[in-house]
């Protein structure tokens, strides 16, 4: 059976490195299955070497894959790592510091060249296998529970604050270890703001009101967003939202292996541009979700490459009006060969919450 380190050897050499410094944790965690907070490994064809500090030791002894050998606890990860490393030794430049790399560049073996590598256990991890794949499921299914939840609970006269906290609440008590982000609640010309935090300020009736949530289960993310109305809306809210649904369905179909990460942006944005509302779409359709809640492959209009089966992604447009309103509608999506798996099910017809 191929493994995970198997497969980011043929990426080493493909990249002709001798071996990689694996010290991002997130990426250790997904090589290893270690979730300590001190954890640095080295890969190459001939070895599988992890390192932990005394700490973790015991626990490093019932996450640690077999397949790595455990070194003797240490005080430095790098300085007690570097006599590990041989010929050309790439190291993850997007999330070394300069120090750091300084003082690894010290304490290397005579002949080891440290050579930038960043990205490519990301390059892995954006593929999800079935045990991700579950896990996300039942995130994103507790994340449809919540919203029930949420609905049945009631917006208006409650403030955006206490609502985020009910709910992160309520996600927790239902199974989640955490949320995968801070939930946002936004109501009215607030919810302007694609990344508003929650406000001590009651919710009125007769407007719009963005959720934006995710649970974190077996260390996999989700990510959803709803928007409700809590009563009448005029002609701009309900044009908004319709526009925005129009747009997401028509991304929804368009997300497919093979397709253009940029195509399928193209696909929502262009409905929105075409209704004079390009310029109040800012950010990109969607991101990769997985161990973390954003990463690749990235939906924008100037994204490289092309989905392909495995990926797990949000597709979320939205059109946000300064002073007024803002509309977000987002789905978390398996892509496979023959189409995609939706894991979002909570309605996204305009539900109306008092």
């Amino acid at each position: 059976m191929t493994t995970r380190a198997d497969r980011l050897v043929a990426l080493v050499d493909e990249e002709e490195l001798d071996c990689l410094l694996v010290s991002d944790l997130t990426n250790v965690r997904y090589l290893t299955g270690f979730t300590g907070t001190s954890g640095a490994a080295v890969v190459s064809a001939d070895e599988r070497l992890f390192l932990t500090d005394f700490r973790y030791v015991e626990r490093a002894a019932t996450e640690v894959s077999g397949e790595f050998d455990r070194l003797s606890p240490g005080r430095d990860l790098p300085k007690d790592l570097a006599p590990r490393l041989s010929g050309r030794a790439g190291f993850d430049d997007e999330n070394v510091s300069v120090k750091a790399h300084r003082r690894l560049s010290e304490v290397l073996p005579d002949g080891v060249e440290l050579v930038p590598a960043g990205g490519l256990v990301e390059r892995l991890r954006e593929v999800k296998d079935e045990l991700e794949v579950a896990a996300m499921t039942a995130a994103a299914e507790l994340g449809d529970v919540i919203y029930a939840y949420v609905a049945e609970r009631g917006l208006v006269g409650r403030t955006e604050r206490e609502v985020a906290v009910d709910l992160e609440r309520e996600m927790r008590e239902r199974g989640a270890q955490d949320p995968s982000f801070p939930s946002i609640v936004a109501a009215g010309a607030h919810a302007a703001l694609p990344h508003a935090e929650p406000r001590d300020v009651e919710i009125p009736p007769d407007t719009l009101v963005v959720l934006d949530l995710g649970c974190l289960v077996d260390g996999m993310c989700s990510d959803c967003t709803r928007t409700f109305a809590t009563g009448e809306l005029g002609s701009l809210a309900t044009d908004v939202y319709d526009l925005v649904l129009n747009a997401q369905l028509a991304a929804l179909d368009a997300a497919t292996a093979g397709t253009a990460c940029r195509d399928v942006d193209e696909a929502a944005r262009s409905l929105i541009e075409e209704a004079g509302r390009g310029d109040q779409f800012g950010h990109g359709l969607g991101h990769g979700v997985g161990l973390e809640v954003h990463e690749g492959p990235r939906l924008t209009k100037t994204a490289e490459g092309e989905l392909r089966a495995g990926n797990a992604v949000t597709i979320e447009p939205g059109v946000y009006v300064p002073g007024e309103l803002g509309v977000r509608i987002e789905d978390l999506v398996i892509v496979a060969e023959d189409g995609l798996r939706n894991l979002s099910s909570f309605p996204k017809t305009l539900v109306t919450v008092d």
